[in-house]
């Protein structure tokens, strides 16, 4: 008989993958990053350990949306006080914090338990095509 081998922490073989976001579909685009985060991409793949890879997300503010999302769609946020509820445009926040949009589009598509936050730190969003992180990428 065999058996498929689950991984632990010390096991994992993490790499940085760069994803240029120019001209791409926003949601395609999330749903790729989200699957490489969580490390179903690999045949090694645990659904109880962080197994994915760090992504780096560059040219973050020439996404593409398709339809009317750019104008219609609004983000909330509420800080359980009463008459707290702010409304941010897609637009908005794809201009002045594209990085956030990414984060919070992302968040959606990881498990909603102390391992997706883990998962969700992994996630590095840059506006420009220049980032930090040339060590990494290369070694």
């Amino acid at each position: 008989m065999k058996f498929t081998k689950s991984i632990n922490q010390a096991d994992v073989k993490k790499d940085w993958i760069v994803v240029d976001a120019t001209d791409k579909v926003f949601g395609r685009l999330v749903t790729e990053i989200a699957a490489i985060l969580r490390g179903k991409h690999k045949p090694s793949f645990t659904p109880n350990v962080d197994c994915g890879d760090n992504v780096i997300v560059i040219n973050a503010t020439k996404v593409k949306f398709t339809g009317t999302k750019l104008a219609d769609k609004n983000y909330y946020s509420h800080s359980g006080y009463f008459g707290s509820t702010k409304t941010h445009k897609m637009s908005d926040m794809l201009a002045n914090n594209p990085e956030k949009l990414f984060r919070l589009a992302t968040r959606g598509m990881l498990p909603k338990t102390k391992l997706g936050a883990k998962i969700l730190k992994n996630l590095k969003v840059y506006s420009g095509s220049e980032h930090p992180h040339t060590a990494q990428v290369q070694g």
